[in-house]
């Protein structure tokens, strides 16, 4: 019965929950027991908090009995990335400098998770500060694929892909930057969606008016994610760019007539180095759309100044954020973050103005091609899972790559737009890696992106193959 219950859906599980079909400490404490038994083989719970979720879960058990079970997501159990403020619980951001950090505050994520009636169970591994798709830290060491023991997880919220995927938990919050929630959903074969700015407001933060860092939720069904959405968005004065839109909306039914409906079909974004095996497996799956009824043609919108603008903003986001730690801790930060934010602090004013106006160009150009063509499709990343022991890609078929970014470019290139994005999983290599699907939307329409992924994720099915380690 523990085992069934880390492999139910998290509408399923929070149905049997609210049914009294089975109890929330029966739930949290078969959870528990996964985590015990396949964690110490991938890394990807850094810190757990047994005690406190099993009080919780009596607490809510009770709840139950008097009929005051309340929230979309009572009773599931949910992890959080370690880049997440939680009050009380270590927060390190995977970084030595924070080894022992208590916040004594929770982020407002995980004040909405809580109060939709959802159990903490622990924190999620994630690279220090969050930079780079490849998890692993001076902290707590690496996160491996649970699809292959040998390789990386994606990042950086690769601790929360793989709790998803070998079943610690039926859902987990992640952040998305460059592709956050996007690769490693892709890397894991789960769903990660990065939503509009604002639509899960940022909070705490220092850099209230930023666009590029986005909250955003995990699971392993498209539903499931729309589940976790709705608790997770909707308006808070804390946050100048919240969306004013209530989140409730996203747990209506998904199911939608895609007959007709223009898709613009890419491999390769105009020109990204994609890897052979990569584009294989989603070429394979433009038949499916079809399928579905969708009209698919070739094409993109031109995003020539895409990585200009990505670079400078995030080195300018670097530079703000850990400036400051750089002066006091440059021995305990790793290469990556110390180059990136040397960059920032070598901007100037107007390089940042430049900027400002490319992005403004390049998104009326993504706009006015969105006008024509409902979704976007491209790959979720340039490359299949990669040696864990390789911190970043430096080469694509041939193609050198400058800097620790530029791997993920199909997933940084669409930040910038602002355009909601989705990674759902689409197929496996030949040597059993998974690949994810990235399905990108008009201006803040998360609701078509999850209708199109779920439609997708129910013609396919390959949402449903396990890592053979987690059965």
């Amino acid at each position: 019965m523990g085992s069934e219950l880390c492999f139910l859906t998290a509408t399923e599980l929070a149905r049997r929950i609210r049914a009294r079909d089975v109890s929330v400490t029966d739930v949290v404490q078969a959870h528990l027991a996964q985590i015990e038994r396949v964690n110490p083989k991938v890394n990807a719970i850094v810190t757990l908090t047994a005690e406190r979720a099993l009080a919780e879960a009596r607490a809510k058990d009770a709840a139950l009995a008097r009929g005051e079970a309340a929230g979309p997501l009572f009773g599931l159990p949910v992890a959080h990335k370690d880049l997440v403020p939680t009050k009380g619980i270590r927060t390190t951001f995977g970084s030595p400098i924070y080894r022992d950090y208590i916040p004594e505050q929770d982020a407002l994520l995980v004040e909405r998770l809580r109060a939709a009636g959802a159990v903490t169970i622990g924190k999620t591994n994630t690279p220090e500060f969050g930079a780079g798709s490849q998890t692993f830290n001076e902290v707590f060491g690496r996160t491996l694929n649970p699809y292959d023991l040998t390789k990386t997880c994606g990042g950086s919220s690769g601790g929360a892909a793989v709790a998803l995927a070998c079943g610690m938990v039926p859902i987990a919050d992640g952040s998305d930057t460059g592709g956050s929630l996007r690769n490693p959903a892709s890397f894991c074969n789960v769903v990660g969606l990065r939503g509009a700015v604002g639509r899960v407001p940022p909070w705490p933060t220092d850099t209230a008016w930023a666009t590029l860092h986005v909250p955003g939720p995990m699971a392993r069904t498209v539903a499931d994610v729309a589940l976790m959405l709705s608790a997770m968005a909707g308006p808070d004065r804390r946050s100048p760019i919240a969306i004013a839109d209530p989140g409730d909306r996203f747990r209506a039914p998904l199911g939608r007539d895609f007959k007709g409906v223009r898709i613009a079909w890419s491999r390769d974004l105009g020109g990204l180095p994609v890897d052979r095996r990569v584009t294989k497996v989603l070429d394979a799956q433009r038949a499916t759309l079809e399928g579905l009824g969708c009209h698919v043609e070739d094409g993109q919108p031109d995003f020539a100044e895409a990585r200009q603008i990505f670079q400078v903003l995030r080195a300018l986001n670097f530079a703000t954020r850990y400036g400051p730690l750089l002066a006091k801790h440059r021995h305990q930060m790793k290469d990556t973050v110390i180059w990136n934010t040397e960059e920032g602090l070598k901007l100037t004013a107007r390089e940042i103005g430049e900027v400002d106006v490319q992005r403004t160009r390049l998104y009326h150009r993504v706009r006015e091609f969105m006008e024509r063509h409902e979704f976007l499709l491209l790959p979720a990343a340039q490359v299949p899972p990669f040696d864990v022991t390789q911190p970043y890609v430096t080469e694509i078929d041939g193609v050198h790559l400058p800097t620790y970014i530029d791997w993920m470019r199909v997933c940084s290139d669409i930040t910038v737009t602002g355009l909601p994005a989705i990674s759902v999983p689409a197929g496996f290599t030949d040597d059993g890696l998974p690949v994810g699907l990235q399905i990108v939307g008009r201006h803040q329409d998360e609701w078509g992106v999850l209708q199109l992924a779920h439609a997708f994720e129910q013609a396919t099915g390959f949402g449903r193959r396990r890592p053979p380690l987690a059965a």
